[in-house]
């Protein structure tokens, strides 16, 4: 009988305390301005652009040219073909690193992807990035996280908040 008296007394004293603690949850008022978001937004910005030339600053033969979205693109080999421009699709080829190297994807040699520009859920940057490129282009994309999988990853290989390092080919080019 003491038991079971001892048991109430328990669970009274959990319900009580927990039911304190809810309201005390319920008058604190979280105060998060767009203001503030803008700015962890910034910091996660300058956080990145100095990732970025940190990786550069040890790759001084790529020439890469940045872009108005914070791409950074370089052409390693020129190809003579067509030049990708949104509405066709893509056939490529890849290698897709974290700055410390880390392979996230690749396609196999025997195998090529297909995607149409401008039209389909591949990252913003590599949409902008193969745009820059002709058929026989081989090219290096540093592509920061606002135009690759943003603050979730791809909830597998690629974690949230990431620059990715895109060495792409384009192979061919087809119509619609």
């Amino acid at each position: 009988m003491r038991a079971l008296k001892v048991f109430f007394i328990l669970i009274f004293s959990f319900s009580f305390f927990s039911c304190s603690l809810d309201e005390e949850l319920k008058e604190k008022e979280i105060n998060w301005s767009k203001d503030q978001s803008s700015e962890m937004n910034k910091n996660f910005a300058l956080e990145e652009e100095l990732d970025i030339k940190m990786y550069l600053a040890n790759r001084i033969s790529w020439k890469t040219t940045k872009t108005g979205s914070g791409l950074r693109y370089f052409i390693y080999k020129n190809g003579i073909g067509e030049k990708a421009v949104s509405g066709l699709f893509a056939e490529v080829k890849y290698k897709i690193n974290l700055l410390d190297g880390t392979l996230c994807y690749e396609t196999k040699v025997d195998e090529k992807e297909t995607f149409e520009i401008d039209k389909s859920d591949i990252e913003s940057g590599v949409q902008e990035g193969i745009k820059k490129m002709r058929i026989g282009d081989k090219a290096k994309l540093i592509v920061p996280s606002h135009l690759a999988h943003g603050l979730l990853g791809d909830n597998d290989k690629i974690p949230p908040l990431t620059v990715l390092v895109i060495d792409i080919e384009l192979v061919g080019l087809i119509s619609k």
